[in-house]
């Protein structure tokens, strides 16, 4: 049987706070184009509190400047949906929320909103673990809004969990 997305996602959550929870490790997630849903995947897990510690969605990039501490210079540079922008967006979610892992998601969900260098469906991501350098990364996603959305919050899931997972 093929899982679905959503299984895949609640078991590698399950997974990952298994994995947190036994290294007594802290969780933070700075989103953007995902709009929470990842914090909210977390939480569906009961005792999220004891590795969770929050999530900032910050859509605009004033949101990322003011919240995150994202530098304008980046931003201008790079733009928003960047892999540069991603790491300073797991920087400052690592440091606003005091945890030991964090990630980062940033991206064109679509419809609108593409262009030829950066098409609807491409989606970046940075992890920032307490002490390490920024890993970071991008990957392009079809189908419509949601499935973009979704696909980046499995993404952003597995990242972590192999950071974390034994």
């Amino acid at each position: 049987m093929i899982e679905s997305l959503t299984q895949q996602i609640e078991r590698l959550t399950q997974q990952l706070a298994k994995g947190l929870l036994k290294q007594g490790g802290t969780l933070a997630v700075a989103e953007s184009c995902s709009g929470g849903w990842l914090a909210k995947v977390l939480t569906d897990i009961a005792g999220s509190s004891g590795w969770f510690n929050g999530g900032i969605v910050s859509y605009t990039n004033m949101a990322k400047q003011r919240l995150l501490n994202v530098s304008e210079g980046t931003l201008n540079e790079y733009g928003a949906v960047s892999e540069a922008v991603a790491g300073q967006m797991a920087e400052g979610a690592l440091c606003v929320f005091d945890a030991d892992i964090a990630v980062a998601i940033t991206g064109i969900a679509g419809p609108g909103g593409g262009t030829v260098e950066k098409p609807v469906g491409l989606v970046c991501f940075a992890v920032k673990q307490s002490g390490k350098s920024v890993c970071s990364n991008s990957k392009k996603f079809a189908g419509n809004r949601e499935e973009v959305r979704q696909q980046a919050v499995l993404m952003a899931i597995q990242l972590l969990a192999e950071k974390v997972i034994d």
